[in-house]
């Protein structure tokens, strides 16, 4: 979720009350519900995979331990400090969590990073809108590190909105050199979230329950998630170990903080933790990120996400809800005559960056094991496991659009 406008400017406190009533009552999977236009984001679903790599430095530095325990907890300190731009950051920007906009099939998301660690890149595409879900891949040049994965939401009401994430991500590090060089990959599942605050019309985001870091090397961090209770807790509480995959009670390293703050890393187990075995400190609200660097609209392809929801966007931050209505409704009603031709045609969709496949492979079907993610065939109703398909981005980087095809695209595809 994202947020244009702070909650004043939300609507009245009447249509933020209907609005309540409509979701509780609702029954099924939220995605499918359609959201008043007073609650939407200006910034689509797709931009979200930008969020693994707002700190690319962070984001390569495993590759270069060559201590394979030490190279999983960077890894660990990583993922943790991506969590603040993913879940926080917008509404600490804008005082409120908004609803994305949900991604229309094909839709694309393209940008890169500059800095200390190199050139990092972003290929993010929807590749289901029946459950919605995003495939991303995220590349650090320099190293070759690469994170690939896809994300699909369930959102449900109990008292709250309360989301389940579906899907993983695999983190792939280059490590030796030579004839010993090898690729070691880590399987990351995601968190459990739901919604705090929609009484008083002000939502953020609150994570929930446990997720795991697995590695071919043979090491396993637990994540563990709380909020503030009724009584004692603070906000946005992390605790995290990390263990040999077979020696769950042998913990390395132990993590403790707030992933909206800080954070310390120690060795060992957390009962003895102490100023001797404190490694590090990360600020996670204090530690500037690595500016995202997108393509001009003029310049972007008809599909891309800014290009293709830029009306929409512009009537967001207007406030005109009308505009709002229209021109998302243009975008909705193409895709609904698209979906309609391809059945009469007996096709499908084709996806430009990502092929879904039945099953991964043995390494990470027994590092799912360990996590406890399937990945053996089953596929959590988003059409597959979906992988970045090199041969398919060297065939898209390649392709050159004439006006008439841009004219057609916008056409055919977005309704504009």
């Amino acid at each position: 979720m994202s947020s244009a406008t702070s909650t004043p400017a939300l609507a009245s406190s009447s249509s933020w009350s209907a609005f309540l009533k409509s979701i509780a009552s609702f029954n099924g999977d939220l995605s499918s519900l359609t959201a008043p236009p007073f609650i939407l984001s200006s910034q689509s679903l797709t931009e979200f995979s930008a969020y693994w790599a707002t700190h690319p430095p962070i984001f390569a530095a495993p590759a270069a331990e060559s201590d394979p325990a030490k190279r999983a907890m960077l890894v660990l300190k990583w993922f943790l400090s991506t969590l603040k731009h993913q879940y926080a950051s917008r509404s600490e920007q804008f005082g409120n969590e908004k609803k994305p906009l949900n991604p229309f099939l094909g839709e694309l998301f393209l940008g890169s990073w500059a800095d200390e660690a190199g050139e990092t890149t972003l290929i993010s595409e929807q590749v289901s809108h029946h459950p919605p879900a995003t495939a991303y891949c995220i590349r650090n040049k320099k190293t070759g590190v690469q994170l690939e994965g896809y994300n699909a939401q369930k959102a449900t009401f109990k008292s709250t909105i309360i989301v389940k994430q579906i899907g993983h991500a695999v983190l792939s590090i280059p490590v030796g050199s030579g004839d010993r060089k090898t690729t070691e990959q880590y399987l990351i599942t995601l968190p459990s979230l739901h919604i705090e605050g929609l009484i008083f019309g002000t939502p953020f985001v609150e994570l929930d329950g446990t997720s795991t870091i697995v590695s071919s090397s043979g090491y396993t961090a637990k994540i563990d998630y709380s909020g503030r209770g009724w009584l004692s807790g603070k906000k946005n509480s992390v605790t995290a170990v990390l263990h040999p995959t077979d020696k769950e009670k042998d913990v390395l390293y132990n993590i403790t903080g707030q992933w909206t703050k800080e954070f310390e890393i120690y060795q060992g187990p957390a009962k003895k933790n102490s100023s001797s075995t404190l490694i590090a400190t990360y600020d996670a609200a204090g530690t500037p990120q690595t500016e995202l660097r997108v393509a001009p609209l003029e310049k972007q392809h008809p599909l891309e996400s800014r290009r293709a929801w830029s009306k929409v966007a512009e009537a967001i931050q207007k406030g005109d809800m009308d505009a709002v209505s229209v021109e998302k409704g243009k975008i909705e009603q193409a895709q609904r005559n698209m979906r309609t031709k391809e059945r009469s045609e007996n096709r499908t969709w084709e996806r430009r960056y990502f092929t879904a496949v039945e099953a991964g492979d043995k390494a990470l079907e027994e590092m799912g094991k360990a996590a406890g993610v399937p990945l053996d065939g089953e596929q959590d109703k988003t059409g597959g496991l979906w992988r970045f398909s090199n041969d398919k981005a060297s065939e898209a980087s390649a392709e050159q659009l004439s006006d008439e095809d841009i004219a057609a695209i916008e056409k055919e595809i977005l309704g504009q």
